[in-house]
């Protein structure tokens, strides 16, 4: 069965000005809300800190996910290497949720990582316990689970890890 990811161009790039209107009209849904934030949130908070880079999951041009790579202090939470770059708010706007844009953002996570941080050799990040899917997405994707735990806003998270 072919999805919309097959035939679309998946690409990622760093936040632009040019997707915010895309992303103004981001939505999740409250059980997944819990587990992330909007990208208009993890914006404000970006532009407060040089250590969060805005990345946006473009199908065909069109904003349809987001998330922030991170490479501040608190890495040691995800990782005893110091070159280290952890995933953090990752979603799929909900009307594009569906179409394996999760999953194909994923698989290009490693080469954009290796072209835009040439010095990370893993890309760390936390799952809520209770959020299976995403952890079951995650591992599908080739991130590794090494039995590290930490406590997050919401409970434990598994803390797992993509070498590169």
């Amino acid at each position: 069965m072919s999805t919309s990811a097959d035939k679309s161009t998946i690409l990622l790039n760093f936040y632009q000005n040019e997707y915010e209107d895309g992303l103004r009209s981001y939505y999740l849904p409250d059980e997944q809300l819990q587990f992330s934030a909007l990208p208009h949130e993890v914006l404000k908070t970006a532009a407060q800190d040089a250590h969060r880079y805005p990345v946006v999951i473009l199908a065909d041009s069109k904003p349809v996910g987001f998330f922030v790579l991170y490479d501040g202090e608190e890495i040691a939470l995800y990782s005893d290497d110091p070159h280290t770059i952890v995933l953090r708010a990752f979603s799929v706007n909900h009307a594009e949720q569906g179409k394996s844009y999760a999953k194909q953002g994923l698989l290009l996570l490693p080469d954009f990582v290796r072209k835009h941080f040439p010095l990370a050799r893993i890309v760390g990040l936390g799952v809520n316990m209770k959020n299976i899917p995403a952890r079951n997405l995650y591992l599908k994707c080739g991130f590794e689970d090494h039995g590290r735990t930490k406590v997050g806003p919401l409970g434990p998270q598994h803390i797992l890890t993509l070498p590169l």
